[in-house]
C-alpha cells in the first residue's frame, strides 16, 4: 500500500480489511497528493521534500482523519473519502513532516528511519527551508476546504507543536523534571496534532459538536500514549528497529518518562548530569539502568491507561465497523511497542 505502518502489520491488515478496500484507496490517495505536493517546488526544495514524504513513517495521523470522517448519513461506514476528507488528511501529515525536519535541524540528527536526515545531507539551511515549505504547503493545501473551522484547528496543533518544542529546549538537561511537566510536554508535542487530526476527520463528516469533542479527547489520549511509548522505545531500542542508537534521547539531554521514573527508583540516577553522558556507550549503559529500576513497564503502564481512556472517549453513536476500526488503531499503538 503505502509502506507505512499504523502499529503492527497485522492490525493494519485488520484494520484495511474492516475498509472493504475502500481505506486502502483513500490512503493511497493521500499518498499520491503527498508525493505531488513534494515534487512541486524547484529542485533545490523538491528533492529533500520529497526524500522526506518518500521515507514513509507510520501515517497514523491521515489514518485518523479518515477513520473519524465517518460515512454520510444512513449509508454504512466503509473508508471511502472525500475530496475535502483527502486534503484534510494530507494536510497532517504535512505539518507532521515539516516537525520531523525541523526537530532534526535543532538536534543536528544524522538519521531518521534509519536514513540520513535533510539536515545531514543538505545542511542547516536547505533542511530549515524544506521544513518551512512543507508547513506552508499544508495550509494551502486546507485551504482548499473552505472551512474556517478546520483551518483553526491545524493552526492551533501547529502552535502547541512550537510551544512543547520550547519547553523541551527549556527542560534538557534538568534533574528537577516531573511526570506531570513531561506529560504537558507529550500534549503539546504530539498528542495536539493527534487531537486536530481527528476532529479535522469530523469536521469533514457530521462535523456534529459531541462526536468533535469526544473524538478529539480519544486523538489526545493516543497521542499522549503513543509519544510515552516512543520514549520507551528511545530506552529498550534495538536500534535496528529505532534506525537510531540507544539512548539517544538521553543524549541530546532529552528528559523522558523512563529516566524520570528511574530517577525516583535508583539514587544512583537521582542527581545524575546527562551532559555527563556524551558517547553511545555511556548512553547503552544508561538505559540498562533504567531498565533494571523497572522504569520502563511502569511508563508502558501509563500508556496503556491513556489507551484505555482513548477507548472510553469513542462515542456511542459511531458506525459498528468505524468503531472496531479505531479501537485497534489504540490497542495497535501499544502493538508497535510489544
Amino acid at each position: 500500500m503505502i509502506g507505512a505502518r499504523p502499529a503492527d502489520a497485522s492490525t493494519l491488515e485488520q484494520i484495511m480489511a474492516l475498509g472493504d478496500g475502500q481505506l486502502t484507496a483513500s490512503l493511497t490517495r493521500v499518498q499520491q497528493r503527498l508525493a505531488e505536493i513534494a515534487e512541486g517546488p524547484a529542485p533545490v526544495l523538491g528533492g529533500p521534500a520529497s526524500a522526506t514524504m518518500a521515507a514513509g513513517g507510520k501515517r497514523l495521523r491521515p489514518l485518523l482523519v479518515l477513520l473519524c470522517a465517518g460515512a454520510p448519513a444512513g449509508q454504512p461506514w466503509s473508508g471511502a473519502a472525500t475530496a475535502q476528507t483527502v486534503r484534510a488528511a494530507v494536510a497532517v501529515e504535512l505539518v507532521h513532516a515539516a516537525t520531523l525536519v525541523h526537530d532534526d535541524v535543532l538536534d543536528a540528527s544524522a538519521l531518521r528511519r534509519g536514513r540520513p536526515t535533510v539536515v545531514a545531507e543538505h545542511g542547516r539551511e536547505i533542511a530549515t527551508a524544506t521544513g518551512d515549505l512543507l508547513f506552508s504547503r499544508a495550509f494551502a493545501e486546507l485551504v482548499g476546504n473552505r472551512s474556517t473551522a478546520q483551518l483553526a484547528a491545524l493552526a492551533r496543533a501547529s502552535s502547541a507543536l512550537a510551544r512543547g518544542e520550547l519547553i523541551q529546549r527549556e527542560d534538557a538537561w534538568r534533574t528537577d523534571i516531573g511526570v506531570d511537566r513531561y506529560l504537558l510536554r507529550c500534549e503539546l508535542k504530539t498528542a495536539r496534532l493527534f487531537e486536530a487530526a481527528c476532529e479535522l476527520g469530523v469536521r469533514c463528516g457530521s462535523g456534529a459538536a459531541q462526536t468533535v469533542s469526544a473524538l478529539s479527547g480519544f486523538g489526545r489520549d493516543i497521542g499522549v500514549a503513543f509519544q510515552i511509548l516512543d520514549d520507551v522505545l528511545d530506552v529498550s531500542g534495538p536500534p535496528e528497529r529505532t534506525g537510531k542508537p540507544r539512548g539517544t534521547d538521553l543524549l541530546d539531554g532529552t528528559v523522558t518518562l523512563p529516566l524520570i521514573l528511574a530517577r525516583q527508583r535508583d539514587p544512583r540516577l537521582a542527581d545524575l548530569d546527562l551532559r555527563s553522558v556524551t558517547e553511545a556507550t555511556e548512553a547503552a549503559g544508561l538505559c540498562e539502568r533504567i531498565e533494571a529500576a523497572g522504569a520502563l513497564e511502569s511508563a508502558r503502564e501509563r500508556a496503556r491507561e491513556h489507551v484505555a481512556a482513548a477507548h472510553r472517549a469513542l462515542p456511542a453513536e459511531l458506525d459498528a465497523v468505524q468503531r472496531r476500526a479505531l479501537e485497534l488503531v489504540a490497542d495497535g499503538v501499544v502493538a508497535r511497542y510489544a
